[in-house]
């Protein structure tokens, strides 16, 4: 049986549509040392993509560091939104993209781990508001964060589309494993890690100025 055309695209939003990878993890390093814990930013690494729980959590546990993880979450938000108005900005050809596909068509579909104050304020800043999207799908929708496919089942069901019908673009290994297991084409963007870290994608462009609707739609 052919498989059935594409009909949505899913973008993740960190390291994908905005360079909030860095802000977010300074916000977090400074974070952990106000608390008295010196991190590196590459401590972090493992866990880009999966959510803040797991990303504070799993640098914590790495250093045998308790934390009060809602208590730290929200000062990490604190620093990070006070970051945004000056510092995040879109990547070239991000906003251009989701516009295009928007025009053509497509349903378009915001699936982050990010909680809902992060993604409100990066849409916000970069100009894709919340009303532009036929979904938004947050940490607060699911239980199981990339790299369960939860996250992309759920933007799946909201558009009422099979998920043979949705493409993913991402740009974090968890992310890429999500998509997979949702069965969903992904195609990667090598703007957080390097291309040989991605090869579980379909496709791998080196950013999203870089990724045509041929990428998207021609399979």
């Amino acid at each position: 049986m052919a498989s059935p055309s594409i009909q949505a695209v899913l973008f993740d939003m960190d390291g994908v549509l905005t360079d909030s990878e860095p802000l977010i993890c300074e916000a977090a390093v400074r974070m952990f040392q106000e608390q008295g814990l010196p991190v590196q930013p590459e401590d972090f690494l493992p866990f880009v993509g999966t959510g803040e729980d797991r990303y504070l959590g799993g640098v914590a546990e790495k250093y045998g560091f308790k934390i009060h993880l809602a208590e730290s979450k929200k000062r990490t938000y604190e620093i990070y939104l006070a970051l945004v108005p000056d510092q995040l900005k879109a990547f070239p050809g991000a906003v251009e993209l989701v516009r295009t596909c928007k025009a053509h068509g497509l349903a378009i579909a915001l699936v982050s781990s990010a909680d809902t104050i992060k993604i409100h304020a990066n849409l916000n800043k970069i100009g894709l508001p919340s009303n532009l999207w036929n979904a938004i799908v947050t940490a607060e929708h699911v239980q199981r964060k990339k790299p369960a496919p939860d996250l992309f089942l759920s933007a799946a069901k909201i558009l009422n589309l099979p998920s043979g019908a949705c493409v993913v673009i991402e740009d974090a290994i968890n992310g890429i494993e999500a998509a997979r297991a949702a069965n969903m084409r992904c195609v990667a963007v090598a703007q957080t890690f390097p291309s040989d870290r991605l090869q579980l994608a379909d496709r791998i462009r080196p950013s999203v100025a870089d990724l045509t609707l041929d990428d998207l739609m021609n399979w």
